[in-house]
C-alpha cells in the first residue's frame, strides 16, 4: 500500500489514451471518408470500427501496475514460473496470492484460471499457460496460444469484467521463437539494432515475405525469428479483435502492456486489425496474412477439416472419366444434407410444419445457415458486384443511425449472379446491422431490368441474421411508382412480417430531408436531376414532414 499522501504507483486505465485516439489522419470526419468507402471495391475483413478501436489501449509498462478489473499473468502448468511478469505480480500482490494459487492445483496449457488481485490495483488476476514451442509443431502451438487468449477473454466475459490488461503470453521461457533466437542469434540481439528488425518487418510486408535483406548473418537470423514472433502476435491481435466484434458490449477496455522491444511490433500490427480510419483500413489490407483464422480468430487447418465425397474410395480422375463416359450430372454431389454435415432437411421441415421443433432449435439452425453464407461472403471475390456501386454506406439520420443507400438503377438483375449479390449484401451489412440503421432505396428511373423479384427479396429476408431485422428502423422508398407501391404492399403483407410499418414512400427529396439531412447522403447525380425536374430544386433545410 502507498503511504498516505504519496502518489500511487498504479496506473488507471481510464487515464490512458485509446488506440483509436492516436490516429493522425482525420478521415472519419471529412468527405474523404465517404469517397474512400465508395471507391474501394474490396474491404478488409477487419473493418474500421471507431467503437472497437476505442476499446483498445497500447501501453508501454508493467501489467502489474494497471488499475483495471483484471490483469493477465503468464505462467507454467504449476503456476510457479519465475518470469519478469509473474515476479512483478507476486511482489505487488503480496504473500496471499501464493496461498490462493495452491488451491487451484495448477493450470493446463491453453486454460485460464482466476484468483483475487489482493494488494494489486486490479481486482482479479487471470492466470494462463502458454504452449511450449517447437518449429515442427507450430500449428499446435498457434492453436494453444489462441486458446489462452480466448479463454482469458471468455472468463472476463463470464465475470462481467469491464477492463482487462494483457501481458505478452508467449514468453521466452516457454520455448517460443524468441528463446530459439537466444541460442542462435539473441546473443547479438542487443548488439543488433531493433530498427533493423522493424525495417525487415516493413520489407516483409512490402515484398510478401521475399528474400532476407543482405545484412550480416546475425541480423538475418534475428529476422527469421522475428517472422515467428510476428505470426504469434498476429494470432493474439486477431483473436482479441474477433472477440470484441462478437462480445464487445461486455468489455470496455483491453490494454496491451508491452515492453520497449515489443512496442514497435505492436505499432506495426495493430493497424491491420484495429484500423483507426478508412484510409488506414485500406492501407493495411495488403499486409494481412493469408491465415487470419475463422470468424472467432481460431486457426484453421484445411488438412484437418472434414471432407466428404460421394465415392471416397474412387480416384478423382476415374470419377471424371466415368462422368464423361456416362454423361451423368454430378452437380448434386456435395449439395445434399449428409455432405453438408446437416440433419435430414426433409425431416426438419416436417417437424417445423408439425410444430415439434423448438424455437431455440429453429434459431440455432438459422444461425448456422447464416454463418455459412457469411463465411462464403468473406472468402469469395465480389469485386464485380461492388463495382456496380448499388449499395454503400453514407452518413447518419437525424437520430444518429447509420444510413445505407441502395441504388435500384445500378442493379442489372438480368445480367448478374443474384446469389453473389446476396453474398455482397451480407458482406457489407454484417457489421452495420449490429447497431440501428436505416435504408434509403432510390427507385428513381429504374426499368423492369432493375426490379428485384419477390422470391429474391424473400430469400434475402429469410437468410439474414435476426440483428438485420431488429436494428432496421426505417426503409425510405424514394420516387416510387404506383406499381412499386402495390408490389411493396403485397410483399410486406403476405410474404414477410414486421416490415410493413417500417416502409415510408417518399415522393420527393423534400420529404426525405425531414428525416435525413442532405449533407448526410451521397446522391447519384441522376437522382438529383430527376427530383429537380419533377419537384423543383432542393435546399439545405426544410420543415419536418408529418408523414415521416
Amino acid at each position: 500500500m502507498d503511504p498516505l499522501g504519496a502518489p500511487s504507483q498504479f496506473v488507471d486505465v481510464d487515464t490512458l489514451p485509446s488506440w483509436g485516439d492516436s490516429c493522425e489522419d482525420e478521415l472519419n470526419t471529412s468527405d474523404t471518408a465517404a469517397e474512400t468507402l465508395q471507391e474501394n471495391t474490396v474491404r478488409s475483413p477487419f473493418l474500421y470500427d471507431k467503437d472497437i478501436s476505442g476499446k483498445v489501449i497500447l501501453w508501454k509498462g508493467d501489467v502489474a501496475l494497471l488499475n483495471c478489473t483484471a490483469i493477465v499473468n503468464t505462467s507454467n502448468e504449476s503456476l510457479t514460473d519465475k518470469n519478469p511478469v509473474s515476479e512483478s505480480i507476486f511482489m505487488l500482490a503480496g504473500p496471499d496470492l501464493k496461498e490462493d494459487l495452491q488451491k487451484l492445483k495448477g493450470c493446463r496449457t491453453g486454460e485460464a484460471k482466476l484468483t483475487k488481485g489482493f494488494n494489486l490495483a486490479a481486482r482479479f488476476i487471470i492466470h494462463t499457460v502458454g504452449p511450449k514451442y517447437k518449429s515442427r509443431y507450430r500449428t499446435a502451438a498457434e492453436s494453444s496460444l489462441y486458446s489462452c487468449y480466448r479463454n482469458v477473454l471468455q472468463l472476463a466475459k463470464e465475470q462481467s469484467m469491464s477492463s482487462v490488461g494483457f501481458c505478452v503470453i508467449n514468453s521466452a521461457k516457454r520455448g517460443y521463437p524468441l528463446e530459439d533466437a537466444t541460442h542462435i542469434a539473441l546473443q547479438q540481439w542487443f548488439r543488433a539494432s531493433w530498427g533493423a528488425i522493424i525495417n525487415y518487418a516493413e520489407h516483409l510486408m512490402e515484398e510478401s515475405c521475399g528474400p532476407l535483406p543482405p545484412e550480416d548473418i546475425h541480423t538475418q537470423e534475428i529476422c527469421v525469428q522475428f517472422q515467428g514472433v510476428h505470426r504469434f502476435l498476429v494470432r493474439l491481435v486477431g483473436t482479441v479483435r474477433r472477440f470484441l466484434e462478437i462480445h464487445g458490449e461486455t468489455i470496455e477496455k483491453v490494454v496491451f502492456a508491452v515492453s520497449e522491444l515489443e512496442e514497435a511490433t505492436y505499432q506495426k500490427l495493430l493497424p491491420l486489425y484495429f484500423p483507426r480510419s478508412l484510409k488506414e483500413e485500406c492501407r493495411s489490407l495488403p499486409y494481412l496474412p493469408a491465415d487470419i483464422g475463422n470468424a472467432e480468430g481460431e486457426p484453421v487447418v484445411p488438412e484437418r477439416q472434414i471432407r466428404i465425397s460421394e465415392k471416397p474410395g474412387a480416384p478423382e480422375d476415374n470419377q471424371e472419366e466415368e462422368a464423361e463416359g456416362l454423361g451423368v450430372d454430378l452437380s448434386f454431389i456435395g449439395s445434399h444434407a449428409f455432405a453438408r454435415m446437416e440433419g435430414d432437411i426433409d425431416k426438419q421441415r416436417r417437424l417445423i410444419l408439425q410444430g415439434q421443433l423448438s424455437e431455440a432449435a429453429l434459431q440455432k439452425q438459422h444461425q448456422r445457415n447464416y454463418n455459412r453464407w457469411l463465411c462464403q461472403a468473406r472468402s469469395e471475390d465480389l469485386s464485380d458486384i461492388a463495382s456496380l456501386k448499388a449499395l454503400y454506406q453514407t452518413g447518419v439520420d437525424n437520430c444518429g443511425r447509420t444510413v445505407m443507400v441502395v441504388v435500384g438503377r445500378n442493379i442489372p438483375v438480368t445480367l448478374i449472379d443474384m446469389d453473389k449479390a446476396l453474398l455482397y449484401f451480407i458482406h457489407v451489412m454484417d457489421h452495420i446491422a449490429v447497431k440501428e440503421y436505416v435504408l434509403v432505396y432510390f427507385h428513381t428511373l429504374t426499368s423492369e431490368y432493375n426490379h428485384l423479384d419477390s422470391d429474391f427479396l424473400k430469400k434475402l429476408y429469410d437468410v439474414v441474421d435476426v440483428k438485420y431485422k431488429r436494428n432496421l428502423k426505417a426503409v425510405y422508398f424514394v420516387h416510387p411508382t404506383f406499381r412499386s407501391k402495390v408490389s411493396t404492399w403485397f410483399f410486406t403483407t403476405f410474404s414477410v412480417s414486421g416490415l410493413k410499418d417500417k416502409i415510408h414512400h417518399v415522393d420527393s427529396l423534400h420529404q426525405l430531408f425531414s428525416a435525413i439531412s442532405p449533407e448526410q447522403i451521397d446522391f447519384p447525380p441522376f437522382v438529383l436531376e430527376y427530383d429537380a425536374r419533377e419537384n423543383g430544386p432542393y435546399y439545405t433545410s426544410y420543415p419536418p414532414s408529418p408523414d415521416l
